[in-house]
């Protein structure tokens, strides 16, 4: 995966020891982990994460839902289960998360994850480009609430969401716009997920409605 030649190296060491500052980051660490085995676990990425705090397993989340791997069968049910527990320990004012290890071991191809990876590369290049702190009381710990809230409603709807086309990856976009707000503490993509999900709830319903 292309590095970032304009970083920094103290930006590069706040990458590899702190939590990821943004998506690039967080595909960075992916990459590295994919590049040395064959199959990578859930564990070995989170490990990589240096976390298991909410908005960095969120954007975990996310990125995959949103990555070809939500094709892979089974992908989209298990993120939503992880989706769903990681949500309610938030709620219930977990400062760390725990997940199953049937879960945590659940693993894919490291040429499929490469793949993926490099699929995302530009896109994240763009949205990192936006990203910035603002707004911070929607990115705070009583946004990250409101956020657990609606991410345990759409991981309640995934199993759904692995028969119909695309709909794991219209969720996924909006559990990564909640996993950047948290992350890099924007606002802004706080209020964006919530205007996509409205968005596509209203045409969702109207698509019932008119058949």
């Amino acid at each position: 995966m292309p590095q970032d030649e304009n970083r920094s190296e103290p930006d590069q060491a706040l990458a590899v020891d702190g939590i990821p500052r943004n998506l690039g980051d967080l595909l960075q660490r992916i990459a590295q982990v994919a590049a040395d085995r064959d199959r990578v676990s859930l564990s070995a990425i989170m490990d990589a994460l240096g976390t298991r705090s909410f908005g960095p397993v969120l954007l975990l989340i996310g990125v995959i839902l949103v990555s070809p791997l939500s094709g892979v069968p089974g992908m989209p049910t298990a993120m939503g289960l992880g989706l769903a527990l990681i949500s309610l320990q938030l709620v219930m004012g977990r400062e760390a998360f725990w997940l199953p290890g049937w879960l945590l071991n659940r693993h894919v191809s490291s040429n499929r994850l490469q793949d993926a990876l490099q699929w995302l590369d530009r896109p994240a290049r763009f949205i990192d480009w936006w990203l910035r702190p603002r707004l911070p009381l929607l990115a705070s710990q009583g946004g990250a609430i409101v956020i657990a809230v609606v991410c345990l409603l759409l991981a309640l709807a995934m199993p759904v969401m692995e028969v119909v086309p695309f709909s794991a990856t219209a969720a996924g976009l909006a559990v990564v716009a909640f996993g950047l707000a948290l992350v890099a503490v924007d606002g802004l993509f706080v209020l964006l997920g919530l205007f996509y999900l409205l968005a596509v709830g209203t045409l969702a319903v109207s698509g019932l409605v008119a058949t």
